[in-house]
């Protein structure tokens, strides 16, 4: 059988790893971690066959189950497999793979009562990623979106007993499904409007709103509204479950708090599920959102926003997980800056490094954490480069790759996304804007990235828990090796200033996300971009764009190691001034957000007891005086014929003394 019939089995051998995990997972050899790197290599061996199947031109777009199919409205759950979810099912599988094989090393010390619960979760999450990554429609792919959110609320929190980890989930799962009230109401509006919420195929939502702008389709509903101004609401409303899960501004301050689950844990989210999932999701929508160039400017604005506010925080952080998290947010930002500027390649090829170079950091921390005893401040670190060898080298080449430094894969990505961002500047004021801010965001990742490698492994030892730093296991060395290779090589799939320079077409990316099924693809993307937004051709070069971002990069690393590469580095952030407890406080946004919440928290105590004092008031107040008087009438019921002629008599003699009464009067 052809290679696409097995892709619904990538998702579910996660979903039965989940199972066997939770309910046999004490019973099992090392807790039910074996069921989760069986399951998941199968799953990456089912990615693997299904991305060759895709690049000898394969798709599929099928339908499993069906809702409803009637009057014009369509829902339904199906599998879409085009060039971007056969890429993005091998990223979320190879990652999620190395991740579980690392657990086995990070995961040693932990109570063995929680260690089924673990692996239950990251299969539970695995699959829900896998799911979302090849939901054929935007129904389906909420489903999944909030049983993303859920694992990682339920993965984050996995130390529940300590307050810290409970509250950092307790505010992933709240700010979180903020935004995704906006992406439910969305999702309404869209089933309204078109009656299908499908990704591809001449029926699908992208194409009937195609369709209504260029003057082919009359009859939608929107609501007294122009159809681009409808359709941007919508975009927008989307792209509020978008902010959410992929940590922009201003739904980004749970991330950082997400730091306290398990380090394993925060290289999946960060990588490959969670936060990945809200960047895919524009990406999967691409040819609605290449409609609204309104819209489109607001994504690139909050992504170039996003990415130079985000690195800013990290600038000042001593918790190595904490420099990591600002720098996911800040990367992200990129992929969204790219997205808003038309950059659909450069978007989704920034996410595929990212994915790597990320996890790779991320499970480098966990080297770091595992081999000093759950030491994370980095001024409690330093000198373990000789100790740690392996680690050393990977994360350099992660971090190099993060601060896009020629010729590691960031370098390729991240200037592909400015050099896009740039192109589309030219046209679009908002979107220079946010070009510039990608571009100082440069200067400030080289630093902090630079910062981190020089305080965590360079220098003398600064406390007993790095003097006494022990090796780690192949559990945990062999991840950080493939990690460490595809941070090297994962560029190469898309070098477009070499291929300006030496004319060449090794731009495999772009042919590779090209093609798709029906208008899913990029080219077409490109074709509506162009046309409704404007950003035609580029006429700035690649190389030169890419030659300035490495310029930049180089002069923020060049200043951390002007500052930090003493053997006994000291603390320069004292410089910043009134900036640095800014900075560390994160801006105050905490701190808004809870006057915010309390605010909201006293006007709806208000209207509690404005509802309770006279609304039920009333209404209580005119049923107790009916239940007082039925109870009083009542007692006049007794079923004794003597009481009832007694009372017709009482009742004859008031009324012949009325009568008398009144005709005194007349």
């Amino acid at each position: 059988m052809a290679a696409l019939d097995y892709t619904p089995a990538i998702a579910v051998l996660p979903l039965v790893s989940f199972v066997i995990a939770l309910f046999a997972g004490r019973f099992l050899p090392k807790k039910g971690a074996f069921a989760g790197i069986i399951a998941t290599a199968g799953s990456l061996v089912l990615s693997a066959w299904t991305a060759l199947a895709v690049a000898g031109g394969a798709t599929t777009n099928t339908r499993l189950y069906t809702f409803a199919a009637t009057g014009g409205f369509d829902l339904h759950l199906g599998v879409l497999i085009d060039p971007l979810a056969a890429l993005m099912l091998l990223i979320v599988s190879l990652v999620s793979f190395l991740v579980h094989v690392f657990s086995l090393g990070f995961m040693n010390d932990e109570n063995e009562t929680g260690i089924p619960r673990y692996y239950a979760g990251l299969g539970l999450f695995t699959a829900s990623m896998l799911g979302f990554v090849m939901a054929d429609n935007l129904f389906m792919a909420f489903m999944f979106f909030e049983m993303v959110g859920f694992c990682s609320w339920l993965l984050i929190g996995h130390w529940f007993k300590r307050d810290a980890p409970a509250s950092a989930a307790k505010k992933a799962f709240l700010v979180t499904r903020f935004g995704d009230y906006f992406l439910l109401v969305g999702l309404v509006g869209i089933l309204a409007t078109f009656g299908t919420a499908s990704f591809a195929g001449q029926g699908s939502f992208p194409a009937l709103a195609e369709a209504a702008l260029s003057g082919n389709l009359v009859g939608l509903t929107t609501f007294g509204l122009s159809p681009a101004g409808w359709f941007s609401i919508l975009g927008l409303l989307v792209l509020g479950g978008v902010i959410g899960k992929s940590a922009q501004f201003p739904l980004h301050t749970w991330l950082p708090d997400a730091m306290e689950g398990p380090t394993p844990v925060s290289a999946l989210i960060h990588a490959a599920t969670m936060v990945a999932a809200g960047v895919y999701l524009v990406a999967r929508m691409y040819g609605f959102y290449a409609l609204l160039p309104t819209v489109l400017a607001v994504i690139a604005f909050v992504g170039g926003f996003t990415a130079l506010f985000a690195a800013s925080m990290a600038v000042v952080k001593r918790d190595i997980k904490q420099v990591l998290a600002y720098s996911t947010i800040s990367q992200y930002g990129y992929m969204t800056l790219a997205l808003g500027a038309g950059g659909y390649t450069a978007a989704v090829f920034h996410l595929m490094t990212h994915a790597f170079f990320k996890a790779l950091l991320f499970l480098g921390a966990g080297s770091v954490i595992i081999a000093t005893h759950h030491t994370q401040d980095m001024w409690d670190l330093g000198g373990l480069k000789e100790r740690l060898p392996t680690t050393y080298w990977t994360f350099v080449v992660a971090s190099l790759a993060l601060a896009g430094i020629f010729p590691f894969a960031g370098f390729w990505s991240k200037d592909e996304v400015l050099y896009e961002a740039l192109s589309a500047g030219l046209s679009s004021p908002v979107i220079l804007i946010a070009y510039a801010f990608g571009l100082i965001a440069v200067f400030v990742t080289g630093f902090y990235t630079l910062r981190m490698v020089l305080l965590t492994f360079h220098g003398e030892p600064r406390s007993d828990a790095a003097r006494n730093a022990h090796g780690v296991g192949w559990s945990v060395k062999a991840p950080l090796v493939v990690l460490g290779v595809l941070a090297v090589v994962a560029g190469f799939v898309n070098m477009l200033p070499v291929a300006e320079v030496l004319n060449l077409d090794i731009t495999y990316l772009e042919h590779w996300l090209a093609h798709g099924v029906g208008n899913a693809t990029g080219e077409h993307y490109y074709e509506l971009v162009e046309e409704f937004a404007g950003y035609g051709a580029a006429s700035v070069s690649a190389l030169l764009a890419a030659v300035v971002s490495l310029v930049v990069a180089l002069a923020g690393a060049g200043l951390a190691y002007a500052l930090y590469s003493g053997r006994s580095p000291r603390s320069h952030t004292d410089r910043l001034g009134a900036l640095k407890p800014l900075l560390m406080h994160n801006y105050y946004q905490d701190e808004y957000q809870v006057w915010l919440a309390n605010g909201t928290t006293r006007i709806a105590r208000a209207v509690g007891t404005f509802d309770n004092g006279v609304v039920d008031g009333v209404v209580n107040g005119v049923s107790s005086i009916s239940l007082f008087s039925g109870d009083r009438i009542k007692r006049l019921q007794t079923g004794l014929v003597t009481n009832y002629a007694a009372l017709l008599s009482l009742g004859l003699v008031v009324l012949l003394v009325a009568f008398g009464l009144l005709g005194g009067w007349f």
